[in-house]
């Protein structure tokens, strides 16, 4: 018995030995800087873009955390500031809007303050009219 104990123990640790050495280093690397940008390590930028124009209609950068809702067809942009305080954000995504996020690492930028920069060729203008 002991002897069979003794087998399947050595079994269970050479299949996890060839399990490990399985996994690619483009896997492990991939994790790693995932989980650098969730918790508010790394700067990235987001860029949504108009596909049918080919415009951009806006730009965010700073420590982000984004995720992409696609049962609601939205991103969820979660922002780190100076102070440890976070703000949550949505965007709409449709079949004509997509969005890039690149990871920022420029010395000139600040990690904490981030920026939204909009198209101003995008806003529609708008009269508001009331009635009496």
């Amino acid at each position: 018995m002991k002897k069979i104990i003794m087998v399947i123990l050595a079994v269970t640790i050479i299949m996890g030995l060839l399990v490990g050495c399985a996994t690619r280093e483009a896997d492990i690397v991939n994790q790693n800087l995932s989980l650098e940008a969730d918790n508010f390590n790394v700067v990235r930028q987001l860029t949504v873009i108009n596909c049918i124009q080919g415009d951009v209609l806006f730009q965010m950068t700073g420590k982000i955390s984004i995720v992409a809702d696609t049962s609601d067809n939205q991103l969820e942009v979660i922002v780190e500031d100076e102070n440890g305080k976070y703000q949550k954000h949505f965007i709409g995504l449709s079949d004509n809007v997509t969005y890039v996020v690149e990871d920022i690492r420029a010395t000139d930028v600040d990690q904490y303050n981030y920026t939204l920069n909009y198209n101003p060729k995008m806003w529609l203008p708008v009269k508001v009219e009331t009635v009496d």
